[in-house]
């Protein structure tokens, strides 16, 4: 295992973080710093608890499953189509290098920055409201899980588009729309039995409430639903992509 070839493309992709930091990480703390002005003070004030948690702190879990999701997508999206883009894949393809070791820094510096941010929205909510994380070790689990699994996501992405408009298509007119109907800003006990139902077809509502139960010990959805649900999404995306290294699909065309 060429671990010194994945180590190069992880720290490449890392150093290129480091030089947008104030579109890659001020950005979304005030994206969402305006969620919690807007919904936590506005709204929040109308709304006093749900399900014995302040309307401010229950919605925690969800913004910082909206920035998990989108940024994992969009910056492993953008570092692997980048090269192609470039010509420059032929180069990594043609290295003495495996697949899991392209896929391991690609995915590895995306999933690193989604946590990092993910980490730095919580602190950004701990100076709005109070929070008193009950499982941290399973709140760190949900946040890698997610993370991995979203960057392996955006991975295929970034193979299968063809254009700089397709990076952004999947997750502003698919994730986002999700993740807003997956109960970011509410419990689906509040929805009417057929919508109910309706939302439990929707994958994101297993992340968000395993993600919230680690909080407050509550959820929509049992926690094991929602971790089994994560992990076989994770699968699913490294069976898509073992097909991709495996048929070229993309990549060498």
């Amino acid at each position: 295992m060429n671990l010194r070839g994945a180590r190069a493309i992880y720290l490449f992709e890392m150093s290129r973080w480091g030089r947008t930091l104030l579109q890659s990480v001020v950005s979304p703390v005030i994206s969402t710093s305006l969620y919690f002005v807007v919904f936590g003070a506005a709204i929040g004030s109308r709304i006093e608890s749900i399900d014995g948690v302040s309307y401010g702190a229950f919605i925690v879990p969800g913004l910082i499953m909206l920035l998990l999701l989108n940024e994992s997508t969009s910056n492993a999206a953008f570092g692997i189509y980048f090269p192609r883009f470039t010509g420059t894949i032929y180069e990594i393809l043609s290295a003495p290098i495996s697949p899991f070791e392209i896929i391991l820094g690609y995915v590895g510096a995306a999933a690193t920055k989604s946590v990092i941010l993910g980490l730095i929205i919580l602190a950004t909510a701990s100076l709005f409201v109070e929070l008193n994380i009950q499982h941290p070790a399973i709140m760190l689990v949900f946040l890698i899980l997610t993370a991995v699994s979203f960057s392996l996501f955006g991975f295929i992405i970034g193979i299968w588009a063809d254009g700089f408009e397709k990076l952004q298509v999947i997750p502003l007119l698919v994730l986002t729309p999700l993740t807003f109907l997956g109960g970011t800003f509410y419990s689906i006990s509040m929805l009417p039995p057929f919508w109910q139902t309706v939302t439990m077809f929707n994958p994101i509502i297993y992340l968000i409430s395993g993600f919230r139960w680690s909080f407050y010990g509550i959820s929509d959805v049992p926690v094991y639903t929602s971790l089994a649900m994560t992990m076989v999404f994770l699968i699913v995306c490294v069976g898509i992509i073992w097909w991709i290294f495996k048929t070229g699909y993309r990549m060498k065309a």
